[in-house]
């Protein structure tokens, strides 16, 4: 039998929902940043490490805007 590995999954924010609350920076900054402007931004495309998908899902969570998701496309 082999074993199917699940899917990598990448966060996603969508900039024209942001508002700058930067909470998401403040819940997990080994996955976010802040730009000149305050928006959130990622640091990088990659697929999201599995020691900080429970830090990731609690950035989307606490998002007031619903800004962030997480999905199984890098695009």
């Amino acid at each position: 039998m082999t074993k199917t590995l699940p899917p990598p999954l990448f966060l996603k924010i969508d900039e024209l929902k942001c508002q700058g609350h930067n909470r998401c920076y403040l819940i997990c900054p080994e996955l976010f940043d802040v730009d000149d402007f305050g928006m959130a931004k990622l640091l990088s495309n990659n697929p999201i490490p599995d020691n900080l998908m429970e830090k990731a899902q609690l950035a989307v969570q606490n998002c007031p805007e619903f800004a962030i998701s997480i999905t199984d496309s890098s695009s």
